[in-house]
Parts: structure tokens; sequence; C-alpha cells
């Protein structure tokens, strides 16, 4: 009789763990495991597909090779489906701030019905450490970073993981995956390039071919024409500086150089006019350089447009590489004398030096050991003038919209690459 009430306790009391276990919430998890993992967390508005969504504060090492080193905090956006679902862990490469929008939902979280979970990366946004020492910005240090993080969503989920990202997100997903291959299931990265130097020059090569000749041509008598008659434009340059604010290191000439010098690249990534509708109109100034601005940005190399992205600027000229400007065609028309880089953007007190090394590691690691990764590019995004590489295409798929620009994601990928991209993406995750 003692071992039947013995019994009937323990199925009691199993029974209670069940029912707990069942009906936990996702705030019941994070209470549990915010003092081993060390966060904190605040409730979120969410929206009708997720139901809760959770703001948390991770405390980081500054640097991973020294756990006793300066502790920072990351922020990361977890939003909740299902204990069981997949999980979609977005390795985002700047500042995180538009994924604490009610409305946000990756398009991967919605294809997989998956929970998702957004990593700011460190140095950006409010992940930056009260007294930022440059040295540890770098590929390894932000992929240690997301492994700390992927131990604590596996504590939380039993689904497969997803990381992935966009630009420099998809950047900082594809490292993740190169420092750490087994922590996530499948990688999907977004039209991210794998540069091999500051001034890669396969970007160059890629705008003299892009796209049609007559295009092509357009682009160029524009910029020819602003740097030809540059003093016919300064002026307007200037004023809409000086409306916005806008001041320039290296003064208001190269500054203006270099701006128009990026309208062939920015012109090819974002695709947001049609060639046809370039102006050309000298005897309206203000109407050009509005183009200018519409198009590359006057203030992308100003002193205020630097410090906006300056984290990405330092790694740009310390491991992930850049672009530079071809001025072949403009030679007699500019103050530069040779190919102009981005290492203006560092200042004089921070040291730094480009380790090509990295980026050559990674890219003999998807062409021979990557496993479960998918590139997705635009064929007329300059970014995919150094698109990765792959040498096995059993276990690695590379997409390349025709036509396509840096806005290119599965949604709006033709039908027939839809489907192979999900069909690979759930089978992987076996998901079929």
């Amino acid at each position: 009789m003692q071992r039947i009430k013995t019994f009937t306790l323990t199925l009691i009391l199993f029974s209670g763990l069940l029912s707990f276990a069942v009906g936990q919430t996702l705030n019941d998890k994070l209470t549990a495991l915010k003092e081993t993992h060390g966060f904190t967390f605040k409730k979120l508005e969410s929206n009708s597909f997720f139901s809760e969504k959770y703001e948390i504060y991770f405390e980081q090492p500054l640097d991973h090779n020294n756990p006793e080193s300066e502790f920072f905090t990351q922020r990361i956006l977890i939003s909740h489906v299902d204990f069981n679902n997949p999980v979609v862990f977005v390795t985002e490469g700047y500042a995180a701030h538009y994924a604490a929008n009610s409305k946000y939902i990756n398009e991967l979280s919605t294809l997989l019905n998956a929970n998702q979970v957004v990593a700011e990366h460190r140095f950006y946004g409010e992940s930056l450490p009260s007294n930022p020492d440059w040295q540890y910005l770098n590929t390894f240090q932000a992929a240690s970073d997301h492994h700390r993080i992927i131990e604590l969503i596996r504590d939380i989920y039993s689904g497969p993981i997803v990381n992935t990202g966009i630009s420099k997100g998809g950047q900082t997903a594809m490292y993740h995956r190169f420092y750490f291959p087994d922590d996530v299931d499948v990688t999907v990265g977004y039209v991210c390039p794998l540069n091999f130097s500051i001034e890669d020059k396969r970007v160059y090569q890629f705008l003299d071919q892009v796209g049609d000749s007559s295009s092509r041509s357009k682009i160029l008598n524009y910029q020819t024409e602003m740097l030809k008659n540059k003093d016919n434009y300064l002026p307007a340059f200037q004023k809409l500086a000086n409306k916005k604010n806008l001041t320039y290191q290296m003064g208001l000439l190269e500054g203006y150089e270099l701006t128009v010098l990026e309208y062939s690249f920015a012109f090819w990534q974002w695709g947001a006019i049609d060639p046809d509708s370039i102006p050309m109109f000298p005897e309206n100034p203000e109407l050009m350089v509005n183009h200018l601005n519409k198009i590359a940005g006057i203030d992308w190399v100003s002193n205020e447009g630097i410090a906006r992205i300056f984290p990405f600027f330092y790694q740009a000229m310390t491991e992930i590489g850049f672009y530079g400007y071809d001025i072949a065609p403009f030679k007699e028309y500019i103050s530069f004398t040779e190919n102009p880089t981005f290492t203006f953007t560092i200042p004089e007190n921070i040291k730094y030096s480009f380790n090509p090394e990295i980026m050559h590691q990674v890219d003999c690691f998807i062409r021979h050991e990557a496993e479960h990764m998918i590139f997705i590019y635009g064929e007329t995004d300059p970014w995919s003038s150094t698109a990765v590489d792959i040498t096995h295409e059993k276990d690695v798929l590379k997409i390349v919209k025709p036509g396509g620009n840096h806005l290119t994601r599965i949604s709006n990928l033709p039908a027939e690459y839809q489907a192979q991209v999900l069909e690979t993406l759930k089978g992987w995750l076996n998901l079929n």
C-alpha cells in the first residue's frame, strides 16, 4: 500500500511539472535563466505573429580571450512563437534599433514559422562599451558574442537554429559560422561580400561591365560633367551641405569629388532610378546636386556621416575590407593623383592595420569545409563582385537574382529560385 501511495505521489508531482512546462511562458524561462547567463530584460510590445517579445541586455566580456576583462551589455531582441519551433538568429552588422519595433518580422521567421532573436553588433547602437578599445572590434570577438548568445538560445528553444543577416549582417553570420561551425544548423547570408583588401579591385571590373553599355555611358557622362565642370556645381553642393550641417575633413572640394566618384557604385547598389532618368541640366546646378544627393548621399564622406558608422569603417580598414574609387576615367578633372581609399575615415590617434589573412581563411572555409550555407545576391549589386565563391554545391547554395540589387531577398526572387531556396532550407532543417 505504501508503494502505491509513493508511486501515486510521484505521478502527481511529475504531472504537475509537466503541466508547468507545457504552460511555461518565455517570461518564465528568461526569469529562470537571467542569473546564470547574466542579463536583464524587459517586455516589449509585439505583433500578432509572436506571442511575446523582450529586449535583453546581455553581459559580454570585451575580450573573450580574457573573461576577466571589462564587460559591456549587448542588446538582444527576442520574439517568441513556440519553444519547439525553429529559431531565426539575426546577426545584425550594425545597430538594431529597427528590431525593437513591434512590426518587425524577418522574412525567414514567417517562412519557417520561427522564433526570432536579433543581436545588435558590438560597438554599435546601445551595445557600445563605456570605454571602447577598438582592438576588440573584430570578427573573432563578435563571433564569440554570438556563440554565447547561442548558448542562451539553446537553453530556451529545442528547435533548429538559422543564423542570418543582410549585407554586413550577412558577413557577420558568415564569420560566426567560420569561427563556430557547429553553433547553428543553417546560415542564410543576403548580399554579403567577402572582400580581400581595403581596395578590392574586383569592384572596378564589375562597374565596367554591369548592365548595358548605354546605361554605363549615361552614368559616366553624369560623373564626367559633375567633375569636369565642378566649379559650376560646388556652390550648390556647399549650399546643400550647409543646410544639412555637414562638414568635410578633407575639404569641400575633395568631399565633393569623392561623392561624385561614389555615384556609380551607389547607382547600381540600390537601383533606385532608371538610367534614362539621370539628369543632364548644367544650367540647373541645384537639380544636378540634388540628384547626386539622392543617389550617392552628400553625407557619405562627411565628418557627420563617417561618425554615424565609424565602427564599420574601422572594421573595413582592419579585417573585412572595402572598395576604393578608380579614377582612371576622370584623372584630368580631379585633385586625386591615385585611387582614393577610405583610410581617411580612421583618426590618427587610433592605431590600426589591415589583416588580410582572416578573409582568405573564411574563403577557404566556405569553399572546402562549409555545410548548410545559403548565399543570395543581386546580379547588378556591386557587392556581388566580391561575393563568396563555392566549390561544392551539395552543401552550399549560391543564388544570384537576375537584375537584382542590394535589396534582393527570398521574397523577391523568381519563383523557381524561391522554390529552390525553400526546398533546400527545409530539407537541411528536416522540416519537410
